[in-house]
């Protein structure tokens, strides 16, 4: 079982920054980790994604805004959140799992509790 636990979500003015951390604990290999996020009335997108060896993936709407990284150790993931928009405004969510990056919140069994992100123009 792994537990995750985001951090650092927050109220921030339009092109502020925010920078999110997902702790991960518990037994399970974890080869790739990603960030959904869920707006009120939405369906839960794919913020991103990175694999063990670090390689990462972006959705359309954030590139070049964000950036995802993770610790030495790979217990904890990043999420760097530069320019925001108030579209940015969701729950974001930590996602992991031991096969491989799926763009679908299907291909993830385990799920942190999620941290807000309000984006105010």
């Amino acid at each position: 079982q792994v537990v995750l636990v985001e951090s650092g979500g927050g109220s921030v003015a339009a092109g502020g920054s925010l920078r999110l951390s997902c702790t991960a604990s518990g037994y399970g290999y974890r080869y790739c980790m990603a960030w959904f996020r869920q707006a009120p009335g939405k369906e839960r997108e794919e913020v991103g994604t990175i694999t063990r060896s670090g390689s990462t993936t972006y959705a359309d709407s954030v590139k070049g805004r964000f950036t995802i990284s993770q610790g030495s150790n790979k217990n904890i993931l990043y999420l760097q959140m530069n320019s925001l928009k108030p579209e940015d405004t969701a729950m974001y969510y930590c996602a992991a799992t031991g096969g491989y990056c799926s763009t679908e919140r299907g291909g993830f069994p385990y799920w942190g509790q999620g941290t807000q992100v309000t984006v105010s123009s």
